[in-house]
């Protein structure tokens, strides 16, 4: 196996590198927005699919610090091979900025790459540690007791009667806001335009994109991009419009009640 040091000593390996750490974290983004689309269903899914994530303890952290560790190489790699590339072309300015012939998403990398590490700190403080709203649970993440024993593939993640964290009310409380959901709404975009690029890089960095392929490849890197826009536009699109209703008996739907009582005690 060749060392991490050693990859970090060339630009080819640095492109690996990025490469490498970019799946990586395609793939966790892909099983997150799976895993939020339970939204939709009854509470006790994504209450119980939270809890069990939660029930991992030292393992889910042990996650959580390798999925950091892949965001700052693939970080720190994009930014060494851009000062690098600049480095090369020397102080000379040319009269036509030379990516024309580039697609959108490459030429706007590394200002999507700012905004998904704002918002992985803001999504961070929003759902997992759940201070970015302290006014609307007040101190105190929101409970729900689960109605039936919930299992995914014959995995149990929580038993009928037991008591866990609402992430049902959390999200839809969240989403609410059109501030907090007009943020999701562009960071998602803007991370869906990240992925396309991302993807067509890949393709080029193992070595599977030729004269032949590129187009097919570039359209499927395309496809992919707009199936992870559209499967994370519709949460927070559906909720902040008032199309998705929260469920009965649930905080969001008592939150959602007193926000249309204040509503019409304003209208009078």
């Amino acid at each position: 196996m060749i060392p991490i040091a050693n990859l970090a000593k060339s630009s080819i390996g640095r492109k690996f590198l990025m490469a490498l750490t970019g799946l990586v974290l395609t793939g966790f983004i892909t099983g997150h927005m799976v895993g939020n689309l339970q939204i939709f269903l009854p509470p006790d899914h994504i209450n119980g699919y939270a809890h069990f994530l939660q029930g991992l303890g030292g393992a889910l952290w042990a996650i959580r610090a390798f999925l950091l560790l892949c965001v700052l190489i693939h970080a720190w790699a994009a930014i060494t091979l851009w000062l690098e590339s600049r480095a090369a072309r020397g102080p000379e300015k040319y009269d036509k900025p030379k990516w024309l012939a580039a697609s959108t998403p490459s030429r706007y990398m590394r200002l999507t790459g700012l905004v998904m590490l704002a918002f992985i700190i803001y999504h961070i403080l929003h759902f997992t540690v759940g201070i970015a709203q302290p006014e609307t649970f007040k101190g105190a993440l929101p409970h729900w007791i689960m109605t039936h024993d919930v299992r995914e593939l014959g995995i149990p993640l929580a038993a009928a009667g037991e008591s866990v964290h609402d992430v049902y009310s959390m999200v839809f409380i969240g989403f609410m806001n059109p501030l907090v959901a007009g943020f999701y709404i562009i960071a998602v975009a803007l991370l869906a335009m990240h992925l396309w690029h991302g993807a067509d890089s890949l393709f080029q960095t193992i070595g599977w994109r030729n004269a032949r392929w590129s187009r097919a490849l570039r359209a499927l890197a395309g496809l992919f991009a707009l199936v992870y826009l559209i499967g994370n536009l519709v949460m927070p699109g559906l909720i902040v419009t008032g199309i998705a209703k929260p469920a009965p008996g649930t905080t969001a739907a008592a939150c959602a009640a007193a926000t249309c009582a204040a509503c019409q005690d304003k209208d009078k």
